[in-house]
């Protein structure tokens, strides 16, 4: 039998594609909107394939399209930034459009929890996010976003506090009491 030798395209995707779902969930998640999540991931894997050639193979794949994820991310929302700016300046009565607060759930779901978690300031979001949700280690956590491994561990514990809280009144809302720590009693 004959084997061909692997391609850079095949190799591409066998590295690569394998973590579209994982990627697209984490942007649309950060996005907000399911058509910029698909721009985003859309703009990391040609981001990837530009600079495939400098990946190692046998290296963590998925910690390195999850760093131009966030790259990408940040570039993102510098744009949203200013054209937010625009807005606000063009049309002031913008504000009045914002839709109203949802009535409670009667159930605890999945949504309640993504609501806490959309709700964390996005510095702590994002630690959280890549550590408790998508399970990368500290370290990789740290490169990802190019911080220090002591802010990543901070932001954590510090995001993990804030959702717990968040969470706590969500379970007050079912009638159940929680300490001040966002345990139950």
């Amino acid at each position: 039998m004959f084997s061909r030798p692997l391609t850079r395209v095949d190799d591409f995707e066998a590295a690569a594609l394998p973590h579209l779902a994982a990627l697209y969930r984490t942007a649309k998640f950060l996005a907000f909107v399911p058509a910029e999540a698909e721009d985003l991931v859309q703009e990391v894997y040609l981001e990837a394939w530009k600079s495939f050639h400098r990946f190692e193979p046998g290296t963590n794949c998925r910690a390195w399209l999850f760093r131009i994820l966030f790259h990408r991310l940040h570039h993102y929302r510098r744009r949203q930034l200013k054209l937010s700016k625009v807005e606000s300046f063009a049309d002031p009565a913008a504000a009045d459009a914002l839709p109203a607060a949802q009535a409670v759930p009667q159930d605890l779901r999945d949504e309640d929890i993504l609501q806490a978690l959309a709700r964390l300031p996005h510095d702590f979001r994002e630690v959280v996010l890549l550590a408790d949700v998508q399970e990368f280690s500290y370290k990789e956590v740290a490169e990802t976003l190019s911080i220090p491994l002591g802010t990543v561990m901070s932001r954590l514990s510090r995001g993990r506090k804030l959702l717990r809280q968040q969470l706590a009144e969500v379970a007050r809302s079912y009638g159940i009491r929680v300490g001040d720590e966002g345990g139950p009693l």
